[in-house]
């Protein structure tokens, strides 16, 4: 029973001359992560609290965060979790995810990729567009203050 659950750390494909190459599962995940990181509209990959707090304190980007890869017979199926750019058409923005990463993978490695599953996992707003968006409030100083009481002083002539 213990021998269905193996999961499969590397693929291993035979090469024409009799030997063997083994491509690892975090292989076809970095190719992948870099893959969608390449897309325009896509901020970043979530990757949860633990890989948050870890780049916090100074660990390194893992290409592998986000990226879950699960390889069987039928081929590769690639899970992206990813942080859009706010505005981006979301429809368009994972196809073209979909396609980059499938084309990558396949490319580099030889292994067939069955699916790429995209889950948009969060949302990024450029902060400097929100502040241009909001109305600054005019601070009331005494020159402010001064032209508007003068505004409501009419002088009259005797």
């Amino acid at each position: 029973m213990e021998e269905n659950k193996k999961i499969i750390d590397e693929i291993t494909a035979k090469d024409d001359d009799g030997g063997k190459v083994n491509i690892s599962d975090d292989v076809v995940g970095a190719i992948a992560g870099i893959a969608t990181a390449e897309i325009d509209g896509i901020y970043g990959m979530a990757g949860g609290v633990a890989a948050g707090i870890a780049e916090k304190l100074g660990a390194k980007k893992s290409p592998l965060k986000g990226v879950k890869v699960d390889v069987k017979p039928g081929g590769a199926v690639i899970d992206l979790y990813v942080v859009v750019e706010f505005g981006m058409r979301i429809p368009e923005l994972a196809w073209s995810v979909q396609q980059n990463v499938k084309n990558s993978v396949e490319t580099m490695t030889g292994i067939d990729v069955a699916r790429v599953n995209v889950h948009f996992d969060g949302l990024h707003v450029n902060e400097t567009k929100k502040a241009a968006k909001k109305p600054k409030k005019q601070k009331n100083t005494d020159e402010t203050a001064t032209a508007e009481f003068l505004e409501d002083v009419s002088v009259t002539e005797e």
